[in-house]
């Protein structure tokens, strides 16, 4: 309960924003099961780096080590694709469907088993708010698993009337902004289709993947299925440049997936890539605007936005602007920014400092370009990466901050009049990830669906998610789809 603090009388204002009200801390307390040093997980064994070198894994909540974590280098990637390799072409490319499916249940239940443990684990090494981890992350990975593992046994109908086949020896790269449930997009399509997996996490986010190997070792996963390298970015690259690799796959930035495809160029690997994204979240005036601003404020905020999909830019239409603007800058007073463990936290820590000094360079470059800037007013912990919410009206499409990924808590607001200009606007950018349509006409909704150069459009909502649903982009957003049979597809020679 909110406890009461009085010291002189306070405006309705004060009131209704929080100035007086305070709520009293609820931390999670569930223990995470950290280790104090996580190795390698190569053939179904945990094994220390070859050269022996451990790189931090820091709380950005509180800037504490969590955890040493392994380094991969180039002999350690050669055994993990070595182990990858032999379980191919023998137990679990030889085994059923059936069986295949079983192996991946098991994964899941055990995931559910343990998800208060593996959110606060999250919460801690990444900084996001413990209630995403526990009511998003945790159960949209177990999810992944449970939809992929009633594939296995039916990949007939993947491509009804083709035959299809694993491509083999798969190689992953994921990011850092959604470490365990990108995990889950990656391995649970590889593994139904009846692939091997050499896999890397994000260098400052590891700990949830290599406690995901314990729970491969409990499910009794055969060797070499799945293998886990650590690293930082020369690791990355030994792992999709890998000859024994027939597929990779890659969840992050634009510039990283260029170099990949620069690489790979030329070879006859398989490639599915998820980049980057500026996602134009789209009010018409006759939408209801109590609820668009929720949905404006989660398309944002969510997971500090740090999300690809983010809909950092909103386009209003002008006879409903200040109205919108004047919600949001109330919505944003009362987000409560602090403690990632803390239940009543809406907005966590920043990943790393290296991404806060991203998002505070780009948010100067909006103010310098004379873009109007509102922040919350906030109290931010003293130690730790914390971001206040952000604003920014009277944007143009000339503006960095329009046109440039910032992936923080910040929102670029623009205007549009007719439905021609919003459709131009929120396609004139290099990124096609996603983007939302708020109104109250059907008609509209199909009209934009059409219209945008987006992989995903949401109506009257944001940020949904669903393992049946193909998510991915176009242009500079990357090609391919994770999720349904679509990205199954995508783990398959089809023949």
């Amino acid at each position: 309960m909110p406890t009461a603090t009085k010291s002189r009388p306070k405006s309705n204002r004060e009131l209704i924003f929080g100035d007086l009200w305070e709520y009293d801390p609820a931390p999670e307390t569930a223990d995470p099961k950290l280790k104090s040093r996580y190795d390698l997980f190569i053939n179904g064994q945990f094994v220390k780096p070859k050269r022996g070198k451990y790189m931090p894994s820091i709380n950005p909540g509180n800037e504490v080590k969590l955890a040493d974590i392994a380094v991969a280098d180039q002999d350690d990637v050669n055994a993990a694709y070595a182990a990858a390799k032999k379980a191919s072409d023998g137990v679990w490319g030889k085994m059923s469907g059936l069986e295949r499916g079983k192996y991946i249940y098991r994964i899941a239940r055990l995931l559910q088993d343990r998800a208060r443990e593996f959110a606060v684990a999250e919460t801690m090494d990444g900084g996001k708010p413990i209630k995403e981890s526990r009511d998003f992350d945790v159960p949209m990975a177990a999810a992944h698993f449970f939809y992929h593992a009633g594939w296995a046994d039916k990949l007939e109908y993947v491509a009804p009337g083709r035959e299809v086949k694993p491509h083999g020896v798969v190689g992953q790269v994921i990011p850092w902004n959604f470490p365990l449930l990108m995990l889950a997009w990656k391995l649970a399509p590889a593994l139904a289709m009846g692939n091997t997996i050499v896999i890397k996490p994000a260098e400052t986010t590891s700990i949830t993947a290599l406690k995901l190997a314990e729970i491969f070792q409990e499910a009794d996963l055969p060797p070499g299925v799945v293998n886990i390298v650590s690293g930082e970015g020369p690791t990355g690259a030994a792992v999709m440049n890998h000859p024994t690799a027939s597929k990779v796959a890659f969840t992050g930035s634009t510039e990283v997936g260029k170099i990949i495809m620069r690489a790979l160029a030329g070879t006859e690997k398989k490639m599915t890539m998820e980049l980057g994204g500026k996602a134009a979240n789209i009010v018409f005036d006759d939408a209801p605007l109590d609820q668009a601003v929720e949905g404006i404020i989660n398309g944002i905020f969510f997971n500090q936005g740090h999300v690809c999909c983010a809909g950092s830019r909103l386009l209003v239409q002008e006879s409903v602007a200040d109205a919108v603007l004047e919600k949001l800058k109330r919505r944003i007073t009362v987000l409560r920014v602090g403690d990632p463990l803390d239940k009543n936290t809406d907005v966590g820590a920043i990943n790393s400092k290296e991404q806060w000094n991203r998002i505070d360079e780009l948010v100067k470059s909006g103010v310098k370009e004379g873009a109007d800037l509102h922040q919350s007013a906030c109290k931010l912990p003293p130690k730790g990466y914390y971001y206040r919410p952000t604003l920014f009206s009277g944007v143009s499409m000339s503006h960095q901050i329009a046109r440039e990924e910032i992936f923080g808590p910040v929102l670029s607001i623009l205007t549009f009049r007719t439905v021609d200009e919003a459709v131009e606007k929120a396609n004139n950018t290099a990124y096609g990830l996603s983007a939302g349509v708020w109104t109250d006409k059907g008609s509209r909704i199909l009209k934009m669906s059409t219209e945008l150069k987006a992989g995903v459009v949401w109506a009257n909502t944001y940020n949904k998610f669903d393992p049946t649903s193909p998510f991915g982009g176009y242009k500079e957003s990357g090609f391919g789809r994770e999720g349904g049979r679509q990205g199954l597809l995508d783990y398959c020679k089809v023949v």
